[in-house]
């Protein structure tokens, strides 16, 4: 099966490039972005030699259903989605702030924790909790977008010390997370699954407003746990059943890589790779609910490219 891992389009009143771990992004006119969710799957801050069928089109979709799903919420930037790998959209002003939200203890939220500190971006946590308990109410825990390495925690009160977020900005943000998550959880809760934790990013469009930029709801920017069965793992003290993509983490890991220098990445053999789409793909309908349409992957690029420069044809 074709997959597509690179893009070399040369788009009309294309102003600039940018090539992500997945996806790869076309500013048009310093006006518009053709953001292409490409089949390339990274882990440990490594970008793995294959592509997986269909990953592209899973990843663009889902942000796609998620973001019609929530445009009475907050404006967002999508505009259309030409093809089932790409979407195009406003450009926006980013705010160098991603605004992460957590209903339960997991992850970085649990590991700092258990190593004893009771404070994560200034908000307070209860003694008591094990990980992956519920907390008392969702709590905001923002990073910093860092140009380099990884994302730094940040408070609330340092944001608005440094001036990096206005405070009626700020607290507009924050409302705006609030609400998404409250209607993720809603719509996850009636998938038989629970949204553990989540983030947004936002920007400023010419207009002066505030927009939801990128992608919501997807695997790579949000963590699920299976709602069957949940008390009862929690109870016995057994790990929760996720829904993400840490089974490849995991395997990467039982092959002997997590990305550290000398380590080399394992070989990934065909049935892998089938059997990696095929759980993106029960991934998809899990969360939207919706049967996954597999479009023809014969002439990729070139299909993609066409179905590109015929929507930006709309925009001239």
């Amino acid at each position: 099966m074709n997959t597509l891992t690179q893009t070399h389009f040369s788009l009309p009143h294309q102003t600039a490039f940018y090539k992500g771990k997945v996806r790869d992004v076309y500013t048009i006119k310093n006006q518009y972005l053709v953001m292409v969710a490409s089949d390339r799957i990274s882990a440990f801050d490594v970008v793995l030699p294959k592509g997986i069928p269909y990953k592209g089109q899973v990843l663009n979709q889902v942000a796609v259903h998620f973001l019609k799903a929530t445009q009475d919420i907050v404006p967002n930037w999508l505009m259309a989605s030409p093809d089932p790998v790409v979407s195009v959209g406003k450009m926006c002003y980013a705010f160098k702030v991603e605004m992460v939200i957590r209903g339960y203890l997991a992850g970085h939220a649990a590991r700092t924790y258990q190593s004893g500190l009771r404070h994560l971006c200034g908000v307070s946590l209860p003694e008591g909790l094990k990980e992956n308990d519920k907390l008392p109410k969702p709590i905001i825990t923002p990073t910093t977008k860092a140009s380099e390495g990884h994302d730094m925690d940040i408070s609330r009160e340092e944001i608005l010390k440094q001036g990096i977020v206005s405070q009626e900005h700020y607290e507009q943000l924050e409302a705006y997370t609030q609400a998404l998550y409250q209607r993720g959880s809603e719509m996850a809760a009636k998938q038989g699954l629970i949204l553990v934790d989540t983030k947004y990013e936002f920007g400023l469009g010419n207009d002066g407003r505030i927009y939801l930029i990128d992608e919501i709801h997807t695997p790579d920017s949000s963590r699920y746990f299976y709602a069957e069965g949940y008390a009862e793992r929690q109870q016995k003290g057994e790990a929760q059943k996720q829904l993400s993509k840490e089974f490849v983490r995991q395997w990467l890991i039982a092959n002997g890589f997590q990305g550290k220098e000398g380590q080399n990445i394992p070989e990934m053999n065909e049935d892998w790779i089938r059997e990696i789409s095929e759980r993106y793909i029960e991934l998809y309908e899990k969360i939207t609910g919706e049967t996954f349409v597999k479009h023809p992957t014969e002439h990729l690029l070139q299909r993609v490219e066409t179905n590109i420069n015929h929507y930006l044809q709309t925009l001239s």
